[in-house]
């Protein structure tokens, strides 16, 4: 559980962490967003322009109805707006941007490399150089203690262009945020609607997890009103239990929910309570650490 701030640092961190736009003065492909999961400034790195995912989350806060001015990755671009960025943020020049002027004291550090975006980062097919070609610019730019985070919903981990990034992740300070939102076949469905088989993705997780400690990153929420059952609750935590008994290294669980608007009007939050409740579940029952962002 996160430690109590006073409430004018609370309210302050509250409100640069609703801005997590992808756009960032010039940019098309690297943003800088104060999360509140990493407690400090994330650069994130979007490998989706396109707006094209292999899900199609009933929670996502991405509008995939408008156009994207920007279809393709061009790597050079993309690089030189990652070390421009990380500069920014190194030398504190970013807290003098309109945006994060009132980032408190307590957040303006750099915490990680994120990518993540308008989409699953690694259906990009150059997924594995551009993991190598970042971490060059992380290291020549700011210190290595920073770490690269790719947060997935774990679909495309069975590919080798893909596991070979997931090492070079390894070799680089990196960290793996699986996304899981579903206990059961039926739930999964129904939140991330995508055709891809439930199965996949946890044997995907258990691979993973099989080789490196990663963290799993759980979004809840009410759906027409309604918040997960206990069932569906019990059969979340029986597929973490079983990912750890395959040998996989779960490091957290991390419960949140929605925050900013999603793509669907009937999906709504769920309250801090109901999160301590889910989290005290999964703790009480796998024994897995667990943090609460409400």
């Amino acid at each position: 559980m996160n430690g109590e701030q006073p409430a004018e640092t609370a309210a302050a961190a509250a409100s640069v962490y609703r801005q997590h736009s992808r756009l960032f003065e010039d940019n098309r492909f690297v943003y800088p967003v104060v999360s509140r999961r990493s407690e400090g400034v994330s650069i994130g790195v979007n490998l989706n322009p396109d707006k094209v995912c292999n899900f199609d989350c009933i929670y996502c806060q991405v509008d995939r109805r408008s156009e994207s001015e920007t279809r393709f990755v061009e790597m050079a671009q993309l690089l030189d707006e990652l070390r421009s960025v990380l500069e920014l943020v190194q030398s504190g020049e970013l807290f003098e941007h309109p945006k994060f002027e009132n980032t408190p004291t307590s957040l303006r550090r750099l915490n990680d490399i994120a990518f993540s975006g308008d989409g699953e980062p690694t259906t990009f097919r150059n997924f594995d150089d551009i993991i190598e070609q970042a971490a060059a610019v992380k290291r020549d730019t700011v210190s290595n203690a920073v770490k690269m985070v790719l947060i997935t919903n774990a679909s495309m981990f069975h590919r080798p262009h893909v596991q070979r990034g997931l090492q070079l992740l390894d070799e680089d300070n990196g960290q793996i945020w699986a996304k899981l939102d579903a206990g059961t076949e039926e739930y999964f469905k129904l939140i991330d609607r995508t055709k891809i088989p439930f199965q996949q993705i946890l044997d995907n997780i258990t691979l993973a997890a099989q080789q490196r400690p990663i963290l799993i990153q759980s979004l809840f929420m009410t759906v027409h009103g309604t918040p997960p059952d206990d069932h569906e609750i019990a059969e979340f935590c029986q597929r973490l239990a079983e990912v750890v008994a395959a040998g996989g290294q779960l490091k957290l669980i991390q419960i949140y929910t929605v925050a900013r608007q999603p793509a669907e009007s009937f999906v709504g939050s769920l309250t801090e309570q109901q999160l301590n409740s889910i989290a005290e579940r999964v703790h009480s029952t796998t024994g897995l650490a667990t943090a609460v962002y409400p």
